[in-house]
């Protein structure tokens, strides 16, 4: 991927997930990661090659037929002035020519996803008011709202992006349950930075500088000691990719 004004991000990437499949992506800040996920939900185009979902070229699907198909988490998660519920639909139910998503669809995501306790603690439940930006609530606060606005869209692929900084220990174990059950059953590329989210990959792909330097299963690399999965499970993966 390039343009007029800045060179190359990525370099002659070439990968295939089965479907079912977990794939973790790794790599330090700026080895392309970002761009790599972005590219999938269509963000970015390519300008070279292609990337096929279910064998369709996802340029010649419609971004909206697209978006319902592929479901993004990452930690700077868009919401607005609105009502949880709103943010969770993402306005939907305004929509005359959409499927309205009702509440006791809404409640059944969060019951799966074991954030009962989180919505319980809101003042108003799904009608507790938000402000722009999500400011007022907390950055794992905000990651649940994420997880639960994915879950109720029912995705084929989901992107996860995970959050890099540290949460307070009753988040982090909401959110840990939220994860094994929003990526139960469905093919899923996760970029991983905690030792727990890559214990989940079938398979583990690794960038440097835009290239793919290594990529198979993960108990492969996990027991191959030169590998540099390896040298990093070694390392602490939060220490060697900061």
């Amino acid at each position: 991927m390039t343009d007029n004004k800045h060179p190359k991000v990525l370099h002659d990437i070439s990968f295939l997930l089965e479907a079912g499949n977990v794939l973790g992506v790794l790599g330090r800040t700026g080895s392309g990661k970002t761009t790599l996920t972005r590219l999938l939900f269509r963000l970015y185009d390519v300008d070279a090659g292609a990337i096929t979902l279910d064998g369709i070229n996802v340029r010649d699907v419609a971004l909206s037929d697209l978006r319902q198909r592929v479901g993004l988490a990452t930690p700077e998660v868009q919401l607005f002035e609105a009502t949880v519920r709103d943010n969770l639909t993402l306005f939907r139910n305004y929509d005359e020519t959409a499927v309205p998503i009702t509440d006791d669809q809404i409640h059944h995501a969060i019951h799966t996803l074991g954030l009962d306790a989180w919505l319980d603690n809101l003042p108003n439940g799904l009608d507790t008011m938000l402000k722009s930006g999500g400011k007022g609530l907390s950055a794992g606060e905000a990651q649940l709202l994420a997880f639960t606005r994915v879950f109720l869209r029912d995705p084929h692929l989901i992107i996860l992006d995970e959050a890099s900084s540290r949460l307070d220990p009753v988040t982090e174990q909401l959110l840990e349950r939220a994860i094994d059950q929003l990526l139960h059953g469905r093919t899923a590329i996760i970029i991983a930075h905690r030792l727990e989210t890559v214990q989940r990959a079938n398979d583990i792909l690794i960038l440097e500088n835009g290239r793919i330097i290594e990529h198979s299963p993960r108990p492969q690399l996990a027991a191959t000691p030169g590998s540099r999965f390896a040298q990093l499970l070694q390392t602490g993966l939060e220490e060697a990719l900061a």
